[in-house]
C-alpha cells in the first residue's frame, strides 16, 4: 500500500520533485550535527584532523549501506555519532609511549582504527541476537549500567564546552540561546533542526561583529576567511588510511556499548515512527550489521564513526513520508556536498566560542539522556547493589582522567576512564546477587527505554535524541 495510516509509502506517486525537496530537508536535519563531530574532534586536536569531506561522504555512503544491508526497508540517516567524542579527546591527549611527540594526524589514526574496532563489536553482538536472542544479550547490559556510562560520557566532555566558550562568551550564549529556543518553541522543520539553526543564527552574529571590530577575549579576530577564499569550489575529500594500536583500541572500542545501545532504541524509535517492525523485519540482527559495518568502513578511510540519527526520525513524523528512498536522496545530497571544499573551509571557520555554546548544551544532554535512562526503568538507587554499581561507574568514569596505563609484553596499554568505567560496571552487574532487571518483564520500562520488542506501544517519539 502506499498509505496507511494517512502516511505515504510510496514518494514515486509525489513525483520527482517533491522527492527532491524531501531529501533536502533530511539532508539539513542530519547537516548540523553530523558537521560538528569533525568541527569539535578538531578543537581537541588544535588542527583539521578529521575532514568536513571526509565526514560528509562517509555519512552518505553509510547511510547508503546501511540500506543494501536492511534490505532497503528501514528508513533511517546515519549520521556522525557523538558517543566517540571522550574517545578522541582522550587521544588527542596521550602524550606516552608510542603517542609522545606523535602528530595529530597520526594520532588520528590511530583513534580511527580504534573505531573500526568498534564497529566490527556490532557484528558480534548481531551474531550474538541471531542465535541466542535480544533477550539474554541484554541482561548484561541492563539501565543500572548503560545509564551512568552514558551520563560519564557528558561531563567527562564538559570541560571542553567551558574552555570553548570562554573564547568569546556572548557568541556562545547566542548559539546557545538558539538552540534552547527553536528546540522549545520552534515550528515544524525548524524545531527538528535547533542545532543547525544554533550554527547559523551565532555565525551570522560573529559575521556583524566581526565587521564591527569587535574581538575574542583574547584580542584575535572572531573570524578568519583567508582559507575559504583559497579553497576550491570542487575538490575531492582528503582520507587517510587509519592505523592500529592496542591502547587506541581499549580507549574506542568500549565506547561501542553505548553506541549500540542507541542502535537498539533508534530502530524501536523508527519503529514506532514509521508503524512497522523493524526489530523483526529486517530484523534487529541486519540493522546492527549495517550500523556496524558503515561505522568501520568510514574510520578506515580517515572518518567519524556513524549511527542512526533521531532528527530524521523527526522529519519522517513531521513529513508523514515513510519511504526509504527519500532518505538515500539525502545521502546522495551528502556526497554531492562532499567534492565542494569551498563550502567545508566555510565550516571550519566557525569560531571556537560558537562550538563551545552548542556543545554546552549537548554534552549537558549526553548526560541528561543518562539520568533519563535511570528515571525511566525505575532503577532502585535504595538497593545497595544499584548503588554499588552505579556508585563504582561514577568514580571510574571521572576520576580516572588521565586513563590506567600499563605494560603487558612490553606494549604499553591505555585504558580510558570510560573504559574502565564500562568494564567495571558489566562485570560488577554479572557478579553481584539480586540483580532485579530483566528484559522483556517490563514491557513499559522497556519501551520507555527504546528497546522493547513490540515499537507500536510508544506513544511519542523524541526527535533530537540521537546521541549518546
Amino acid at each position: 500500500m502506499n498509505e496507511k495510516n494517512g502516511a505515504i509509502r510510496d514518494a514515486s506517486v509525489l513525483g520527482v520533485p517533491k522527492m527532491l525537496i524531501l531529501g533536502l530537508q533530511h539532508m539539513f536535519a542530519m547537516f548540523g550535527a553530523t558537521i560538528l563531530v569533525p568541527i569539535l574532534v578538531n578543537s581537541y586536536f588544535g588542527e583539521d584532523v578529521l575532514h568536513v569531506q571526509v565526514t560528509l561522504i562517509c555519512a552518505g555512503v553509510g547511510t547508503l549501506f546501511f540500506h543494501l544491508c536492511s534490505k532497503f526497508k528501514v528508513p533511517a540517516f546515519l549520521g556522525s555519532s557523538f558517543a566517540f567524542l571522550g574517545g578522541f579527546a582522550t587521544i588527542a591527549n596521550l602524550d606516552t609511549g608510542v603517542f609522545a611527540d606523535m602528530s595529530n594526524a597520526d594520532k588520528l589514526s590511530y583513534a580511527c582504527g580504534g573505531i573500526v574496532v568498534a564497529g566490527l563489536l556490532y557484528l558480534i553482538l548481531a551474531l550474538i541476537i541471531r542465535l541466542a536472542g535480544v533477550k539474554k544479550v541484554m541482561r548484561f547490559l541492563p539501565p543500572v549500567v548503560t545509564g551512568p556510562i552514558i551520563i560519564c560520557i557528558g561531563l567527562s566532555l564538559s570541560g571542553s564546552a567551558i574552555n570553548n566558550a570562554s573564547t568569546n562568551w556572548l557568541l556562545a550564549f547566542i548559539a546557545l540561546a538558539t538552540i534552547i529556543v527553536f528546540n522549545i518553541w520552534g515550528k515544524g522543520m525548524f524545531k527538528i533542526i535547533p542545532i543547525l539553526m544554533g550554527v547559523v543564527v551565532s555565525y551570522a552574529a560573529a559575521l556583524i561583529f566581526n565587521a564591527l571590530g569587535m574581538t575574542n577575549a583574547d584580542g584575535s579576530a572572531i573570524l578568519d576567511f583567508t582559507n575559504i577564499a583559497s579553497a576550491a569550489w570542487v575538490g575531492v575529500p582528503k582520507f587517510s588510511i587509519c592505523k592500529f594500536n592496542i591502547s587506541a583500541i581499549l580507549v574506542m572500542a568500549p565506547i561501542a556499548l553505548a553506541s549500540m545501545m542507541e542502535h537498539i532504541g533508534d530502530m524501536s524509535a523508527i519503529s514506532a515512527t514509521v508503524g512497522e517492525n523493524f526489530i523483526e523485519d529486517p530484523g534487529l540482527h541486519r540493522t546492527l550489521i549495517g550500523d556496524g559495518l558503515a561505522t568501520s568502513l568510514s574510520a578506515l578511510v580517515g572518518g567519524p564513526a556513524n549511527t542512526t540519527y533521531g532528527e530524521n526520525t523527526g522529519v519522517l513524523e513531521l513529513s508523514k513520508v515513510h519511504d526509504p528512498k527519500v532518505i538515500r536522496i539525502a545521502a546522495l545530497y551528502a556526497i554531492i556536498l562532499s567534492f565542494i571544499p569551498k563550502m567545508a573551509e566555510v565550516i571550519g571557520s566557525m569560531p571556537s566560542a560558537i562550538i563551545g555554546g552548542v556543545s554546552f548544551m549537548l554534552y549537558g544532554m549526553i548526560s541528561a539522556i543518562g539520568v533519563r535512562n535511570v528515571v525511566e526503568n525505575h532503577v532502585d538507587l535504595t538497593k545497595s547493589r544499584n548503588l554499588i554499581i552505579a556508585g563504582v561507574i561514577f568514580v571510574c568514569g571521572l576520576g580516572f582522567s588521565n586513563g590506567l596505563t600499563f605494560t603487558v609484553a612490553g606494549t604499553d596499554i591505555t585504558l580510558t576512564s570510560l573504559a574502565i568505567a564500562a568494564i567495571a560496571g558489566i562485570l560488577l552487574n554479572a557478579i553481584l546477587p539480586g540483580n532485579d532487571y530483566h528484559f522483556g518483564k517490563d514491557v513499559e520500562a522497556d519501551s520507555n527505554r527504546g528497546i522493547d520488542m513490540m515499537p507500536n506501544l510508544h506513544e511519542d517519539t523524541s526527535y533530537g535524541d540521537h546521541d549518546e
